[in-house]
């Protein structure tokens, strides 16, 4: 038997266990209870909502079509009202008279929530990944990704479930990335470079030096990539998470830059100085929830001020630090702009320019977005620090 944590349920009178897995690290729900085709949407989202996961048995296209009626009636109010009108009148008031951090932190908690109500609709696997329900589809590939091989029966959330067979077609097909003329494949869990904008400035950047680039915090790859492409004759890439760094030397093997790229674990910095040293941290400073999350939530700004304090140390002489960063933490009231200057300042480092571009995401034009405000203002730069 594993090491898994165990989930316990009682199924026709028998109690049941089996290994429970989880991508986020979330412990196996105390309460659960058996639900099939029979069980009503509102039944299984009172159900859902109380703490009680629900463990189906019946088919599996109608458990993803229970999830979409779950996930709609987390959209609605949940509170009921005498008056809805009036209930509905006094949220959108309160909805914009909070300031951008509130809002951030209510659209949070709003995720957060609904994220734990969704993750109770829970699935069977046996051994080898393998669903025993009526139409389920053949997930073993998607989920060996991601889990590792499965020696033994065991449970998991559908909606985590989901997640892993989108990244599976995302890794299949890959991210278009123009500046590369070329694909990136993202690996579940690693930060996904839909957002095009940063990858843009790199490539546009002059470089300071062709010889040598430190692409610190890699992810899939992609910058070390765009910095090979445009003749940098080595660059050393780092990462600490194992997905992201199998992940990048895959993607740098896959697009022949072998020989030029080299991907190592470290903890931000190689070893040595380099006439270029670039760094993408995650770009708002708030707790993530899940380790999915990492690439995008850096608590504290750790990760950028770690770069900061350690860049004048790992830069050659008239070297250059490239930080690409959003300042959506600004507009959202996360951090402040002299916030920024002074963490600069601080690690002895000076602004040698800056070079900005507007995104493009679809996000940035929704006004329906609870956060469309910040996201409306936000502006992706590419600093270009140096030592004083």
């Amino acid at each position: 038997m594993s090491d898994l944590p165990r989930i316990h349920w009682t199924e026709n009178g028998v109690e049941h266990s089996a290994a429970w897995r989880s991508e986020a690290g979330l412990p196996p729900p105390r309460r659960v209870v058996v639900a099939d085709d029979t069980t009503s949407a509102d039944s299984a989202y009172r159900l859902a909502c109380e703490g009680t996961a629900l463990l189906w048995r019946g088919d599996f296209q109608n458990a993803r079509q229970l999830l979409n009626a779950l996930a709609r009636r987390t959209e609605r109010n949940p509170k009921k009202a005498s008056r809805p009108g009036k209930a509905r009148d006094k949220a959108r008031d309160k909805s914009q008279a909070a300031s951008p951090t509130e809002a951030f932190h209510l659209h949070r908690l709003a995720q957060s929530q609904r994220a734990r109500t969704l993750g109770m609709l829970l699935l069977p696997f046996e051994a080898g990944h393998q669903i025993p329900l009526r139409r389920a589809p053949d997930v073993h590939e998607a989920c060996e990704q991601v889990y590792g091989p499965a020696s033994e029966p065991y449970v998991a959330s559908l909606r985590e479930l989901l997640g892993m067979i989108g990244a599976f077609e995302w890794r299949r097909k890959g991210v278009e990335i123009p500046a590369l003329e070329d694909r990136i494949h993202p690996w579940y869990g690693v930060f996904s470079p839909v957002r095009g904008e940063y990858i843009d400035l790199v490539a546009a950047e002059p470089l300071p030096a062709k010889t040598l680039a430190f692409d610190i915090g890699t992810g899939t790859g992609v910058l070390a990539a765009v910095l090979a492409r445009r003749g940098v004759q080595r660059v050393v890439a780092t990462d600490q998470d194992p997905r992201a760094l199998a992940c990048a030397r895959e993607n740098i093997g896959r697009l022949g830059y072998a020989a030029q790229v080299e991907v190592i674990e470290a903890d931000l910095f190689p070893a040595g100085r380099a006439p270029l040293v670039v760094c993408n941290p995650p770009w708002v400073p708030a707790r993530p929830s899940s380790p999915v999350e990492r690439a995008v939530y850096d608590p504290d700004s750790a990760m950028l001020r770690g770069f900061l304090q350690g860049l004048p140390d790992h830069l050659e002489p008239g070297g250059e630090g490239w930080l690409l960063l959003s300042d959506l933490a600004e507009h959202l009231g996360l951090r402040q702009r002299d916030e920024l200057a002074g963490w600069i300042e601080a690690a002895g480092l000076k602004v040698l320019g800056r070079s900005d571009i507007r995104p493009r995401h679809p996000r940035a034009a929704d006004a329906a977005d609870p956060l469309h405000a910040a996201r409306s203002a936000e502006v992706t730069s590419l600093w270009r620090l140096g030592v004083r």
